[in-house]
């Protein structure tokens, strides 16, 4: 079955402030998925497209939506508290769209962050879960645990997808995060995967398969909650 076309929405801010946002809704769908983007590219990405289908095929309905910086064409990320603003109007349009689905929230990098961010000072209602596509624990070549300190304040159940050649979350230290998280953190490894899922040749897999492991990890997760 082809994945839904994804319905155009505008999210509101604050007067007069909106940003775009798309919201793909299969048939019979069993969760929301609201899905930030990462600081380099918006909603519209490829990969974060693809997800969106992945998901759709596998009955989760996913809400993405621009941060203000992308939807003026900037390339300098928003302050935390503009960014926290966006995610909780996403997750607030997302439960009065679909009040009737559980609720998950995160995104890719820097949308996740800001999304774990945003639950860690005031907690997002309704949401069941977090899920990280890529957690950006630290700049490229600059290890350090300094960006994980607010995911103590995040009571909710966490799910880390990340590649184990991800340069912005070196193996050792996102393991250590987890596992300081306890019961609430699962973490799912993807080999030979860097920070935009992809995998070279030699790993004998393909980013397609990558792909559809990711779905299908976040797929299983949401069915525990």
């Amino acid at each position: 079955m082809p994945a839904p076309v994804p319905q155009p929405l505008t999210i509101r801010l604050s007067e007069p402030e909106t940003v775009s946002a798309l919201l793909c809704l299969p048939p019979n769908a069993r969760a929301c998925y609201v899905l930030g983007h990462g600081a380099g590219a918006g909603m519209n990405h490829s990969f974060l497209s693809s997800v969106s289908s992945g998901l759709a095929e596998r009955r989760i309905a996913t809400l993405r939506y621009q941060f203000p910086f992308m939807e003026r064409g900037s390339k300098r990320p928003d302050p935390p508290a503009v960014a926290h603003a966006a995610v909780r109007a996403a997750v607030k349009d997302a439960h009065r769209l679909l009040p009737d689905l559980p609720l998950f929230a995160g995104g890719k990098s820097f949308g996740g962050r800001m999304t774990s961010q945003a639950h860690a000072a005031a907690a997002l209602p309704q949401i069941r879960g977090l899920i990280f596509v890529g957690f950006p624990l630290h700049p490229a070549r600059k290890p350090s645990l300094q960006r994980a300190a607010h995911l103590a304040q995040v009571g909710c159940p966490m799910l880390f997808l990340q590649g184990t050649r991800d340069e912005l979350a070196a193996v050792d230290l996102i393991r250590s995060v987890t596992a300081g998280l306890g019961e609430r953190a699962t973490l799912q490894w993807f080999a030979d995967a860097d920070h935009s899922f992809h995998v070279p040749a030699r790993s004998g897999q393909t980013d397609q398969q990558v792909l559809n492991s990711l779905c299908d990890a976040i797929s299983a997760w949401i069915a525990t909650r």
